[in-house]
């Protein structure tokens, strides 16, 4: 491999990859998509020809291994993230896995134990894209103290993806395919990591409602229902170490346009961040509106999650959204969050 021959596998081709992953590596000189593997064969040839993809794997475990490959990007369900991401850093891959990283912590730990033993292989996480444009903004009006000691953080995203019950039934719906992960929790609370790096939870609550128990099968609405355990609604509280607290409420069942923000409570100040829209609007202590604050261009980061990638691979630079620590750090959270669903609301230590 030289710098100008960096050769790509896929193992999965969802839509995250066809949308984003595949075109943003086919924009990169010197870099080229060598190999693909589907769940189906038939639907890895369908995209093989679409995006001039010169071979079709039978396996995920034959792209990991193939000594023509030296990088995978993983664009499966959570459930193959981990068994995936370790055979192809066995292999000597580099690694780009698709969020959330794991179906659970553990399996986030032995990645995070496999990344750190091969220091030379580059592994990073696809990082949660609804705030990329907005992070600098946020990140200096928390460092210039304008809402003083931040006291709550509270998310609000809602949607109707699930309200048909006569729907079939999607991955996220399955524990077994998408883990302890439940609607957009993990990809939300990682924006909140992400502006918080010394974020320190000391426990959570979670209550899930599961509204419709059974599907019909994604593939075959003829076939027997499916059933679903992964919550339609979920509220989370959070208490912060040092006193502050977490207030999240997601919902895949409301009917209309939904909600999608994450606001910031602070002592002088509250920072709505309207993630729909793209705005940040902020209105300090003994002000009855919001103010817009204009975002500056420079620092609209955007999506360049393969050129980030490449970059890492090929010149050395540290992964940054996301690293495999980070994404442990937001399944541990996911793990506790999901204990106490089960619990029927306990309060839970983030371990």
């Amino acid at each position: 491999m030289t710098f100008k021959d960096l050769r790509i596998g896929l193992i999965g081709a969802g839509e995250n990859t066809r949308l984003r992953h595949i075109p943003g590596f086919q924009e990169i000189d010197g870099v080229r998509i060598v190999c693909v593997a589907n769940r189906r064969r038939s639907s890895a040839e369908a995209v093989a020809r679409e995006y001039g993809i010169p071979r079709v794997a039978d396996s995920w475990q034959a792209v990991a291994d193939d000594p023509d490959v030296d990088a995978v990007c993983i664009g499966t369900w959570p459930n193959l993230h981990a068994p995936a991401t370790l055979r192809a850093l066995e292999a000597g891959k580099h690694v780009l896995t698709e969020a959330r990283v794991a179906a659970n912590a553990e399996e986030a730990k032995r990645m995070c134990d496999a990344a750190r033993a091969r220091p030379d292989q580059v592994v990073q996480v696809v990082p949660s894209p609804f705030t990329l444009d907005l992070d600098a903004t946020v990140a200096r009006i928390l460092a210039d103290g304008m809402l003083g000691t931040v006291r709550e953080i509270r998310i609000l995203h809602t949607t109707p993806f699930f309200l048909d019950p006569g729907a079939p039934v999607s991955w996220r719906q399955r524990t077994a395919l998408s883990g302890n992960n439940m609607l957009t929790m993990g990809i939300y609370h990682e924006v909140v990591e992400r502006w918080f790096p010394l974020l320190s939870i000391e426990r959570v609550r979670g209550w899930g409602r599961l509204y419709v128990r059974e599907r019909p099968a994604a593939a075959d609405t003829s076939a027997r229902p499916v059933a679903v355990d992964v919550p339609d609604s979920l509220t989370v509280d959070g208490a912060l170490v040092g006193g502050g607290r977490l207030h999240y409420v997601f919902s895949g069942v409301e009917a209309g346009p939904g909600h999608d923000r994450i606001e910031l409570i602070g002592a002088e100040g509250r920072l709505c961040v309207d993630v729909a829209q793209q705005r940040v609007l902020l209105a300090r202590a003994g002000e009855t509106a919001f103010t817009e604050i204009a975002l500056d261009p420079a620092t609209r980061r955007g999506w360049r999650v393969e050129a980030d990638f490449v970059s890492s691979i090929r010149d050395g630079k540290p992964v940054t959204l996301t690293p495999l620590e980070a994404a442990l750090r937001y399944m541990r959270f996911t793990d506790a969050v999901r204990r106490s669903v089960d619990a029927d609301g306990a309060w839970q230590t983030v371990l």
